[in-house]
Formats: C-alpha cells, sequence, structure tokens
C-alpha cells in the first residue's frame, strides 16, 4: 500500500492509522486490546506469537497493523497476518466501512477476504463489494464462548495427560484431520503446530487404554486469558465422551491457575455448540468471515 491508504503508510480515512511495526501497534493499541481479553482473544494471541517468535511466523509477507482513534481513544483494530484474511477488531459498521475503501483505494497486496464481528464483518464486505465490483460469499459463522461454571460430564475410560515428544506423529494427523473437518488452515502446518504446542506444554490428550484418543489445546495465557483450540478426537472414536473429557480437564486447568478460558466454535456444527454449553461455556459474541471473488455475490 502507498503512503496515502495502506497499512504500511501512515494515515487513511475514517480516522485509521497502519504500521508495518508491532511495537508502534502495541504501543498505542495494546491497553484497548487487553481492556476485553475474552472478546479480543485472537488479536492477543497473534499479536503475542509474532512478538515471540518473528515476525515471518506465518508467512514471508509481512503483517499489517492499523487501528482507528476516536477522541483520541483507541476504539478498532486491524489485524492481518497474510496470507490469512485480515480481522477487525471492534469499533461499527461506519469504521469497517471506512477501512474497507481504504484498503481498496490502496496499492500492493489486496485482501481475500475479511473476518470480524458480524457487524463489522458484514459492514466491510458489503463495502468492498461496492467499491471494487467483487463478490463476496460468507465462508464461516462461529461463536466465542467464555466458560462460566465448569461443569464436569461423565468420566469415560481412561485419563488426562500432557502430550509429549513421543506423541508427535499422533499429533501431526490429528492436526491434519481437525483442519479438514474445519475446512480451514490451522495456523502453521503439522510440524511447526506441534513444535509450538509442545514447547508451551499446551496440548492435553485423554487416554484410554494406554492410547490417545482425543485432544484439547490451549494457547499461552494472555491479559489473563486462555483460548482453548483445536479439540479433535478421531472419526472412529467419537460418540464416546473423550472430547468433553479431555476440554473439562483442560478447563479446569487453566482456571486453577487463574486465567479466564474462551473458546470458539463453528455454527454449523450443533454438537459442538451442545458439548460446550453443557460444560458451561457461556455465548459472548459471533462473528464471521468472508471470502472476495470475481462476480456478484451475497454479502447479506
Amino acid at each position: 500500500m502507498g503512503s496515502g491508504g495502506g497499512p504500511n503508510g501512515r494515515q487513511g480515512e475514517g480516522g485509521w492509522r497502519f504500521s508495518g511495526s508491532l511495537e508502534e501497534f502495541l504501543a498505542v493499541a495494546g491497553v484497548y486490546l487487553r481492556s476485553r481479553p475474552a472478546l479480543h482473544t485472537v488479536a492477543l494471541t497473534v499479536s503475542d506469537a509474532l512478538g515471540r517468535r518473528g515476525l515471518d511466523l506465518y508467512g514471508d509477507e509481512p503483517p499489517r497493523f492499523g487501528w482507528r482513534a476516536v477522541s483520541g481513544e483507541v476504539d478498532a483494530v486491524l489485524l492481518w497476518t497474510p496470507p490469512f484474511v485480515p480481522m477487525v477488531v471492534g469499533g461499527d459498521a461506519a469504521g469497517a466501512r471506512g477501512l474497507a475503501r481504504v484498503l481498496a483505494g490502496g496499492e500492493g497486496l489486496v485482501p481475500g477476504g475479511v473476518g470480524g464481528p458480524v457487524e463489522q464483518a458484514r459492514a466491510f464486505a458489503g463495502e468492498w463489494a461496492r467499491t471494487t465490483g467483487q463478490a463476496t460469499r460468507r465462508t464461516f459463522r462461529k461463536r466465542l464462548y467464555r466458560l462460566g461454571t465448569l461443569h464436569r460430564p461423565p468420566t469415560p475410560p481412561g485419563r488426562a495427560r500432557s502430550a509429549g515428544e513421543g506423541d508427535r506423529a499422533t499429533l501431526e494427523r490429528w492436526h491434519d484431520g481437525f483442519a479438514a473437518d474445519v475446512g480451514a488452515t490451522v495456523g502453521l502446518g503439522a510440524g511447526a503446530w506441534v513444535d509450538a504446542g509442545l514447547a508451551r506444554g499446551g496440548i492435553r490428550l485423554w487416554e484410554d487404554g494406554g492410547r490417545p484418543v482425543a485432544m484439547a489445546v490451549a494457547t499461552l495465557p494472555v491479559a489473563g486469558s486462555v483460548r482453548l483450540t483445536t479439540v479433535y478426537t478421531p472419526p472412529a472414536l467419537r460418540g464416546r465422551g473423550y472430547a468433553g473429557a479431555v476440554t473439562a480437564d483442560l478447563s479446569a486447568r487453566v482456571t486453577a491457575a487463574g486465567d479466564e478460558a474462551v473458546l470458539f466454535t463453528d455454527l454449523a456444527n450443533p454438537v459442538s455448540n451442545g458439548l460446550y454449553r453443557g460444560l458451561g461455556y457461556e455465548p459472548l459474541a459471533e462473528f464471521e468471515e468472508y471470502a472476495f471473488e470475481a462476480g456478484p455475490g451475497d454479502t447479506s
């Protein structure tokens, strides 16, 4: 993008400002992100990972950062880590439309979609379609949950344990199986994902008869919040209570450490939504993702 309107420029329409510097981004927008750690969990964990592991964590194309300030206070954020779509965090529909016009009118890398809270994602997608003539297609709708009071389910046979190096082959297969189930890339490739999970001790397994049968994964805590991700049971072992057991175990470990537990579900999957509600997770917000394509599309 050029200096007039892109994430490596300085100022765009509607008060949006942009930077390629993670340090500048966190210095300006960090307080805002940490003000609601559960709601801003993805932006917090992604920016934390970039700070710890380098700006090339997700690919060769450098991340883009942006923020909008109203009366001197940040109220919305852009976090874009190619090849993934930009994330709009906070703000309102008007701010999202302004951001879409800025990105559509700039130079350089063009976003292939957008993700964010429902109102903002729809507003961005609609403005993108009007500005560029491209179609926008909703690809995902998800719900963010936060744990209230944990309700442990009936315990299936087996026990929980932390994953270790000896589980690597299983974990890599399960990473790919989960990605296939949800129809999306899970952050990193399987090997790098396992490396990171084992290094932080964040992968919890349920084993039955001495073999792993399910997993749940936790991010590192940021601002007192931990996100549970990649809850997975191989298809042949589903329906036995393993996923609920390992998720409850990991949730209890998170709260025992003094952090709050949050997680996302695909709203198209009633099984997972019912499971987490039964464990005591309470709906917090809903989010959507859109892909941009040639031709007319649906922004409803």
